[in-house]
């Protein structure tokens, strides 16, 4: 008997730590969010692929009240458009770019490439991530956030 409360009790403990140790989590997402109109977000990941190097502060994107967004890709700057809806759909573009040549043209590339088909965001505390069709294609963490 005296071992079946010695484990009760310890099975109560732990579920008080997990659910005192979400509340912490919550609490930090809450305090760590960003919106996503008006906070500049660096890209960190792109297909699947770490972004490093030259490539780790090159790649943004802002949101604008307007309904504009801008950024800037390995070399080019973009701007064009966007639709944001109460579900978290997104749809970026058309969008448009300077036209310079880049050491690196296939991130680049392959970023315009991913923005265009773009259909829904999730954010999580500092981080946005961006959707197509449920699949994770980039996530962006806000610029302010990196040394927090």
């Amino acid at each position: 008997m005296k071992a079946m409360k010695s484990n009760l009790f310890l099975c109560l403990c732990a579920a008080v730590l997990l659910l005192t140790g979400c509340c912490g989590c919550r609490s930090h997402q809450k305090r760590t969010q960003r919106p996503l109109i008006g906070t500049e977000w660096k890209l960190v990941q792109l297909g699947g692929r770490t972004m490093e190097g030259a490539d780790a502060d090159s790649f943004t994107l802002r949101f604008a009240e307007t309904g504009d967004v801008s950024g800037k890709g390995a070399c080019n700057r973009l701007m064009g458009s966007y639709q944001v809806g109460e579900d978290r759909s997104l749809k970026i573009g058309p969008l448009g770019a300077t036209r310079m040549m880049c050491p690196d043209m296939d991130s680049e590339t392959q970023f315009f490439q991913m923005l265009d088909g773009v259909t829904h965001y999730d954010m999580d505390g500092p981080m946005l991530m961006l959707l197509d069709e449920g699949s994770l294609v980039a996530v962006f963490q806000a610029a302010d956030s990196e040394t927090k």
